[in-house]
C-alpha cells in the first residue's frame, strides 16, 4: 500500500476533482459517512460531539454528525472558527445541518458538561496544518486529552503533522483514526502513531490510478507485501538450492553476535551458513556451533580479524558464496576499516553490512567508498551508527536528532547518494532503495529493543539475498519477519523478558503465520 504526503494527498484530492469531475462535495459526502459509520460501529449507544475546523476537514466533520443524527444519536456540533471563516464547502454543509435542526454552536473554548458521558469526533485540523497550534486550541486539544474520553479523529488528530508525525505544538490523541484514500506518512512516525490509535483507511471515491501511482514513493510493508516475498521451497530440491550465507562477525567478548547472526540464517532458511570468526576464537566458536560451518580468519592477535583475512575470505567467496553478512560483533580497529574497504570494492557476492561493519565505514572510509561496490550493499544501522555515517564525530549528537525527526527523508537521501540500500533500525524500521522509494514496516515492539536484536535481524536479511530475493525484496521481507517474530514473542513471553534469541525462536511461527 502506498503512503502519502499531506501535499501528495492534496493533489490526488484536485485531480479527483478537476481532471475526474468528482466534486469535492461528493468526496466530502463519503468521508464523513465512513467517519460516522466507525463512530456507529465501536460507539453504537454513546452521544457525539463533533469538534470541527473552518476547513474541509470540519466539513466531512459536520457531514458526520448529520448521518448520526438521522440514525437517533445525540449529536452537538462546535466548530472552533469564525462563521464568515469557513470555506465554501464547509459552509454548505453547515447550512445543511442546520436544516436538519441539528445543535450547532461557534466556539473557542470547551468545558466538562460539553463533553461528559460523550464521544469526541475530532474535525478540527486535517492534513494541510503546516503551523503550530496556538492560542485556545492548546487548551481545548489538553483538555480533551486529558478528559479520558474516547476520540475518533477525521483523517488525522488534530495537531499532528502528516508529513513527519511531529507534534505541532500540541495534538489530540485519538483512539481511532479514520482517514481517506491513503494512509498519511505521519500516522506511522512518531510520535503522531501514538496519537492516532487505531488506523482505518477508507475508500471515498478516489480514482485507482492516482493512488497507486508510483509517483508516490513511500510505501506500507505489511502482510500482503511479505506473504508475496516468501522463498519458494521445492520438493526436488537439497541444501545447495537454498544459499549459502558467508558470516564474518565476533571478536573476543562478542562471540554472541556472531553465534546469533548465523542462527538467523539458518532459522530463515538458509542451505549453508559458514561462520567467519578471528583464529585465535576458533575453538570457541567450535564448541558452541551445531549446523553452522567456521572459517578461522587470521587476526591481530587480540581476538580481531586482520587485513590478512581479506585473501582468505576472498578466496572462500569465489564460486561458493551467495551472501556475506558482516559487522555483528567484529570491533573497531584500522585492519577492519581496511577490511571492510577492501570487501565493499571486490566482493562479488552482496553484502549486507552491520554494526562495527558500519562504524568501520563511519570511522575511517569515505561514504563515496559504497558508490564503488562491485555487488549491492545493504546497511543495517540504528540511529547511533546512522548519525556516524552521516557526520564527523564532533556533530554526532546533532545528526543523532536530526534521524529521529526526519527518517525518511534521511534514508532516501543517503540510499540515492551512495547507490547502497539502507535499513534504519528504529520505531519503524524504514527501508529506502537507491530509486529514491522508501517503505514504512508495521511489526514489531518495544520488546525488541534488547542486545542482539540487530545481528538477528543481519542474518535473516543475509539468509534472503542468499536464497535468491534481490536487495529490496531482502530487506523488506527480512524486516517484516523480524518484526513479526518479535511480535509472537512478545504475545507468548511478553515483551520485559523479550531477549534476542527469542526472535529467532519465534521465526518458525512468523513463516507459519504468514503463509497461513
Amino acid at each position: 500500500m502506498k503512503v502519502a504526503t499531506g501535499q501528495e494527498m492534496r493533489e490526488i484530492d484536485r485531480i479527483t476533482i478537476e481532471d475526474y469531475g468528482i466534486p469535492g462535495l461528493v468526496l466530502m459526502e463519503r468521508a464523513g459517512l465512513a467517519v460516522a459509520l466507525k463512530v456507529k460501529e465501536f460507539y453504537p449507544d454513546k452521544k457525539i460531539v463533533i469538534l470541527c475546523g473552518g476547513g474541509n476537514n470540519g466539513g466531512d466533520g459536520i457531514v458526520a454528525a448529520r448521518n448520526l443524527h438521522n440514525w437517533g444519536f445525540k449529536v452537538n456540533v462546535l466548530i472552533f472558527a469564525k462563521k464568515n471563516a469557513l470555506s465554501a464547502d464547509c459552509n454548505t454543509q453547515y447550512q445543511i445541518a442546520k436544516k436538519f435542526g441539528i445543535p450547532i454552536e461557534f466556539r473557542d473554548s470547551i468545558n466538562e458538561r460539553d463533553i461528559h458521558g460523550a464521544v469526541v469526533i475530532d474535525a478540527i485540523f486535517g492534513t494541510g496544518l503546516s503551523r503550530y497550534v496556538k492560542g485556545n486550541l492548546i487548551e481545548v486539544f489538553a483538555f480533551i486529552n486529558a478528559s479520558g474520553v474516547p476520540v475518533v479523529a477525521v483523517d488525522i488528530p488534530s495537531g499532528v503533522s502528516s508529513d513527519t508525525g511531529e507534534i505541532l505544538g500540541e495534538a489530540i490523541m485519538a483512539d481511532i483514526t479514520v482517514t481517506f484514500g491513503l494512509p498519511k506518512v505521519g500516522h506511522f512516525l512518531h510520535p503522531g502513531a501514538e496519537y492516532s490509535g487505531k488506523l482505518f483507511v477508507e475508500d471515498i471515491g478516489f480514482p485507482a490510478e492516482l493512488i497507486c501511482s508510483e509517483v508516490l514513493k513511500v510505501n506500507l510493508i505489511n502482510s500482503q507485501t511479505a506473504s508475496s516475498l516468501i522463498p519458494a521451497r521445492y520438493i526436488n530440491s537439497h541444501k545447495g538450492d537454498y544459499g549459502h550465507v558467508l558470516v564474518i562477525a565476533g571478536s573476543k567478548g562478542k562471540t554472541g553476535a556472531a553465534l546469533m547472526t548465523a542462527k538467523a540464517c539458518l532459522r530463515s532458511g538458509s542451505g549453508l551458513v559458514t561462520l567467519a570468526v578471528p583464529e585465535s576464537l576458533a575453538n570457541v566458536f567450535q564448541d558452541r556451533v551445531t549446523e553452522e560451518m567456521t572459517l578461522p580468519l587470521p587476526d591481530d592477535g587480540r581476538g580481531v580479524i586482520s587485513l590478512k583475512a581479506v585473501d582468505v575470505i576472498l578466496k572462500f567467496i569465489a564460486g561458493k558464496i551467495d551472501a556475506i553478512a558482516v559487522g555483528p560483533g567484529i570491533g573497531v580497529s584500522s585492519d577492519m576499516e581496511r577490511v571492510m574497504t577492501e570487501l565493499i570494492q571486490k566482493s562479488t557476492v552482496p553484502l549486507v553490512i552491520d554494526a562495527d561493519g558500519i562504524n568501520s565505514i563511519a570511522e575511517g572510509v569515505p561514504r563515496k567508498i559504497l558508490t564503488k561496490a562491485k555487488s549491492p550493499v545493504i546497511l543495517t544501522p540504528h540511529t547511533g551508527e546512522m548519525a556516524r555515517l552521516l557526520s564527523a564525530s564532533s556533530t554526532k549528537g546533532q545528526w543523532s536528532m536530526e534521524v529521529r525527526k526526519n527518517r525518511i527523508d534521511i534514508a532516501r537521501a543517503f540510499s540515492k547518494e551512495t547507490g547502497a540500500y539502507l535499513v534504519l533500525k528504529g520505531t519503524p524500521t524504514i527501508v529506502a532503495n537507491p530509486e529514491g522509494s522508501v517503505f514504512i514496516n508495521t511489526t514489531g515492539n518495544p520488546g525488541m529493543a534488547t542486545a542482539g536484536s540487530g545481528d538477528v535481524l543481519t542474518g535473516i536479511i543475509a539468509s534472503l539475498l542468499g536464497q535468491g530475493l534481490n536487495p529490496q525484496n531482502a530487506s523488506l521481507f527480512g524486516v517484516y519477519m523480524h518484526g513479526l517474530a518479535g511480535d509472537i514473542a512478545a504475545e507468548s513471553i511478553g515483551e520485559h523478558s523479550l531477549i534476542a534469541s527469542d526472535i529467532i525462536g519465534f521465526l518458525p511461527d512468523a513463516f507459519l503465520k504468514l503463509q497461513g
